[in-house]
């Protein structure tokens, strides 16, 4: 006589259910350390006639700006050893970006830089359509910080009055950056 024996399965479906509850905890947990612990990305606003650096401005804007923020430390450089602010045609003998004219400089807008007598150089776009007209103010002081300006049409005329006022009213915007956490993150220990 053979005996057949009836053998049950296991409980598989209340343990699936309980690795499902685990899984689910284990998310929500995970979800809530994220929201109380993450960093905001707050956005400083700015003036109506101010421009932001990085979401602003053009690839060859956001290139010719960085490069007159890094040459603006070379002219402060040169002004303190020649007791006045050097000329164009010297930031181009130095090879000094955006004043040296090159290939790069006629793919971003082949600028025409002039030195104004009230204190700053101006380069004119020949190119609008790919980077506007800038303009870069040099403090009277060494201490002070470098002022850029935008015009994007065609019409950038040397202005008469570096006056914040007269340069808004002459369509120029000012080009501003604010580095907040979207930016640059900073975690202290």
């Amino acid at each position: 006589m053979s005996r057949a024996q009836l053998i049950r399965p296991a409980g598989a479906g209340h343990e699936t259910l309980y690795v499902l509850l685990v899984s689910l905890l284990i998310v929500l947990l995970a979800a809530s350390v994220v929201l109380l612990r993450g960093e905001r990305e707050d956005q400083q606003a700015i003036a109506s006639h101010q421009i932001d650096a990085r979401r602003d401005l053009t690839a060859a804007e956001q290139g010719l700006y960085t490069d007159l923020r890094v040459a603006f430390d070379e002219i402060q450089l040169l002004r303190e050893e020649n007791a006045a602010a050097p000329g164009v045609d010297a930031l181009a003998a130095e090879g000094l970006p955006p004043f040296v004219r090159d290939a790069g400089s006629q793919r971003r807008g082949d600028h025409r830089w002039s030195w104004l007598d009230a204190g700053a150089y101006l380069g004119r776009s020949q190119a609008p359509q790919i980077a506007g007209s800038l303009l870069l103010i040099v403090p009277a002081d060494s201490a002070g910080q470098a002022d850029v300006w935008l015009r994007r049409d065609s019409a950038a005329m040397p202005p008469d009055d570096l006056g914040q006022a007269a340069l808004i009213a002459a369509g120029w915007q000012q080009v501003v950056s604010h580095y907040d956490a979207g930016v640059t993150r900073e975690h202290r220990h």
